[in-house]
């Protein structure tokens, strides 16, 4: 049974809520991780304890409880040579790393003139997020 400090390997599938699939593991290697571990999204941990091996669960979380709402503060606008030339055109998602809370994804939101928005929100910010998890493993 899933509870604080066991290992756990789950298949998963993550809808939007117009059912759009954002990610999956289904057919690739299980998401291992240990319960309570602050690993996953908490609210989604707290979902499957007490969850056995071959269950299956059907989560909704708010954005809330999933990446957070939209954060206009999280918007910036900079000059525009700041950024690759490669990654100049709306939706191109930059990477910076980060060894404390690991990697940031940063998307391209508009370019205007010599300047760029740059969107430091997750990118499932302000999203409702399904997703459909079946419990392999209980260690």
């Amino acid at each position: 049974m899933i509870e604080q400090g066991k290992e756990v390997s789950i298949e998963y599938t993550v809808f939007l809520e117009d059912k759009t699939e954002v990610d999956t593991n289904v057919g690739k290697e299980p998401l291992t991780f240990k319960h309570g571990g602050k690993q996953i999204l908490p609210a989604l941990e707290e979902a499957l304890t007490g969850l056995n091996a071959g269950d299956t669960k059907q989560v909704e979380l708010s954005p809330e409880m999933a990446y957070g709402s939209i954060n206009p503060e999280a918007i910036k606008e900079v000059d525009a040579e700041l950024i690759p030339q490669d990654f100049r055109y709306a939706g191109a998602m930059l990477v910076l790393p980060n060894e404390e809370e690991g990697d940031i994804l940063i998307q391209v939101k508009e370019i205007i003139g010599d300047k760029i928005k740059l969107d430091f929100n997750h990118p499932l910010a302000g999203k409702r997020l399904m997703f459909d998890v079946k419990i392999l493993g209980v260690n």
